[in-house]
């Protein structure tokens, strides 16, 4: 006699019928605090995520209490806001752990799918115009069309063999390259990179590169730090400035690249599963590159949805991997002769 064998929702199992879970849950029912103490954003967001992602997250399934799209979306927003092991945010919320982990991947995936649509660099004439009018506007630096630098995300060691992703400081990491307006609004992010790799090599391999030199931008150019080589598209400080207009260059260079510095720390501070305080991302290299891609394309729509508020939370250092380098010296006659004549007409 053939004996039925059942399928089991290990959800319903360990919580029965009566529990509460997020599938029956109303956003409306609780208030904005409680939403975005715990999933870090306000209701209308989280409404606006449902309807961007909600066709992407209500694959066909043959379980029979498949978690719907907003159920998703809150657990992968508890997990990229708090950096809580997801154990403990799927038990706060009511699904079990393989549940949790399924949530977060693929809402993640849901987001990096989009990412091109959030994330770019502005392409008609009279928004590259204020692009460049915004960074003017903060330290008289002309021409900027967005600041650049490299920060280093800790992932767990991939296996005994790779060093690749082994930093400097020997801790696993990836070297993430973004660059972003005055506003901190994101242009470019490629999260994937080897901890290994310091920001110049990063910058050499990375697709920036081959967009500034060969389709784009030639009236204009990025604001990088030392670690970076100059480029006839990409403005270093000077290293040993001796004339006045030197010191004024090197003085808006800084304070136009500051912003970048504030837009990684707000990230960070936003998103605290990239912070490193609650461990290093437990996933492989390519899964923790989508995590912190989705977790800029998120920073980039709570931008655009008017949440500079969270800007404010991201005054505190947060520890990270810091790069280590040496001056880089450019050997670009086009490029000092750029940086030269800006030097004369702009600073002197």
């Amino acid at each position: 006699m053939a004996v039925p064998v059942a399928v089991l929702d290990c959800d319903l199992l360990l919580y029965g019928r009566g529990h509460r879970t997020l599938d029956r849950f109303k956003l409306e029912d609780v208030t904005d605090e409680y939403l975005v103490s715990t999933y870090g954003f306000p209701r209308q967001f989280i409404y606006y995520l449902v309807d961007l992602l909600g066709a992407s997250l209500s694959r066909p399934t043959q379980r029979s209490r498949a978690i719907s799209p907003e159920t998703q979306i809150l657990a992968a927003l508890g997990f990229y806001t708090s950096g809580s092991f997801q154990t403990r945010m799927g038990d706060a919320i009511g699904i079990s752990q393989a549940s949790m982990s399924r949530c977060v991947a693929n809402v993640t995936e849901a987001l990096v799918e989009r990412a091109s649509q959030f994330i770019h660099f502005p392409e008609d004439e009279a928004t590259v115009q204020s692009l460049k009018d915004d960074f003017y506007g903060l330290a008289g630096m002309p021409g900027v069309l967005g600041v650049v630098d490299c920060t280093h995300v800790a992932i767990k060691a991939p296996n005994a063999e790779d060093l690749s992703y082994v930093n400097r400081k020997g801790l696993h990491s990836l070297n993430c390259l973004l660059v972003c307006d005055a506003r901190g609004l994101l242009l470019s992010a490629e999260t994937h990179w080897p901890g290994s790799m310091p920001d110049c090599a990063v910058l050499q391999q990375a697709a920036l590169t081959s967009q500034f030199e060969t389709e784009l931008h030639k009236d204009g150019w990025l604001l990088g730090d030392s670690s970076f080589s100059l480029r006839t598209w990409l403005m270093t400080p000077l290293h040993i400035p001796e004339t006045p207009a030197e010191y004024r260059y090197n003085m808006a260079h800084s304070a136009t690249h500051n912003v970048i510095e504030r837009t990684l720390r707000t990230i960070r501070s936003r998103f605290r599963c990239l912070d490193g305080s609650k461990g290093t991302l437990q996933y492989s290299p390519e899964k923790s590159g989508h995590i912190i891609l989705a977790c800029c394309v998120l920073h980039n729509i709570s931008l655009q949805h008017g949440l500079d508020v969270w800007s404010a939370l991201a005054t505190g250092h947060v520890e990270q991997p810091e790069e280590e380098y040496e001056q880089m010296e450019s050997m670009d006659s086009e490029a000092c002769r750029i940086r030269q004549e800006l030097l004369l007409t702009h600073f002197s």
